[in-house]
């Protein structure tokens, strides 16, 4: 059977220098480029917490099903409630991952007749959600009070609001306060993808909308950044677990995870809320970073970010870095609109201002 369409496809992304390949990184690198913030995913501390959390009772490496059938477990609905707890939140349901989580969530809850309105720099996984939905979507202009107020005025049926606390390819925060606030007066639901916030924001890592008071209708905490394992969870109330129980066909129709998992789970989340001196760290080498005297867009994340417009001036520049040992990458079109491609640099508690500082020089 020929190929060509794909060809034709593979060959457009190679002229237009954006073609994406897997690679493995070179051993030895500065990592500038993981979601792991606080270091739990190499953690020895981790490793030993998850061994003895599977060494204390009997476990399966496979689910063997979806949680509807064969696949729900005590241990599961733990993890659920220790989530709950600690996220001061009803109820908790977990997914096989962020973008398990967000599909899952945005294409069954919105229905015909309601509006989802979302930040013009939402996730991937939520627009795919969106596109699944039968609602009508309009986006707002990226943290724009002024423009999220004229779509509510004109959204029908019932409204959601759909932002993340701590924008992925930016670094920075939404503007949660005000955002909630415009909600509350226009009797919108507010959906706060917290993916980012998870671990590093707030006292104990338990993200911006805790860390802020702020009340929402749902929120999703996803695994694979600072918490440093798999998977992901939305948060709600015990209607909102119920339904997306009986309707989210992500949830409904996927092996559940198994213990193993789960173990690293709740491993990371008797960890993480303790981990003070690395977060201050963190803050630390982000500061170093922001008053480097760099162009790059101004974050208190450890997301920072240096815009090189241009597929191969991006790719060349993150060529140059990682030749040097330091393992950066480049964030290319379509991924980001032409013309605000970029270096998306992450910083990590394991990291030094020595080897920031490294890269600042390389940088300037």
């Amino acid at each position: 059977m020929k190929e060509d369409f794909l060809l034709k496809q593979l060959l457009l992304r190679e002229q237009q220098h954006s073609l994406r390949e897997l690679r493995i990184p070179a051993p030895g690198m500065i990592d500038f480029c993981s979601n792991d913030y606080l270091g739990l995913a190499r953690s020895t501390a981790m490793q030993e917490s998850v061994h003895a959390l599977l060494q204390a009772r009997p476990f399966m490496h496979g689910s063997t099903g979806s949680r509807l059938l064969a696949g729900n477990y005590a241990w599961i609905e733990e993890a659920e409630s220790m989530l709950a707890a600690f996220h001061a939140s009803p109820a908790a349901l977990i997914y096989n991952s962020g973008y398990d989580a967000n599909v899952g969530l945005f294409s069954c809850v919105p229905q015909k007749g309601d509006t989802i309105i979302y930040d013009q720099l939402i996730h991937a996984s939520i627009r795919d959600g969106i596109r699944l939905s039968k609602a009508q979507a309009f986006s707002f202009l990226h943290n724009d009070i002024d423009d999220l107020q004229k779509k509510l005025k004109h959204a029908e049926g019932n409204i959601f609001v759909a932002i993340e606390s701590v924008y992925s390819m930016d670094g920075d925060f939404a503007l949660l306060a005000q955002i909630s606030s415009l909600c509350e007066s226009f009797g919108a639901h507010l959906i706060v993808d917290e993916a980012h916030a998870t671990g590093v924001v707030g006292a104990k890592g338990e993200g911006l909308v805790q860390q802020l008071g702020i009340s929402c209708f749902a929120r999703v905490h996803t695994f694979g950044k600072a918490v440093g394992c798999h998977g992901a969870v939305v948060l709600g109330s015990v209607s909102l677990r119920e339904y997306l129980i009986n309707f989210s066909r992500s949830f409904i129709y996927t092996t559940a995870l198994p213990h193993t998992a789960i173990a690293a789970i709740m491993a990371s989340y008797d960890l993480f809320p303790y981990m003070n001196s690395a977060r201050e760290h963190l803050s630390l080498l982000i500061t170093q970073f922001q008053s480097a005297g760099l162009d790059i867009l101004p974050s208190e994340t450890p997301i920072q970010v240096v815009l090189t417009p241009g597929n191969e001036t991006t790719r060349l520049l993150a060529a140059r870095l990682q030749s040097a040992g330091l393992d950066v990458r480049a964030i290319l079109h379509p991924t980001v609109p032409k013309g605000k491609e970029r270096l998306r640099i992450v910083l990590h508690s394991y990291n030094t201002e020595e080897e920031v500082g490294k890269l600042v020089e390389m940088l300037k």
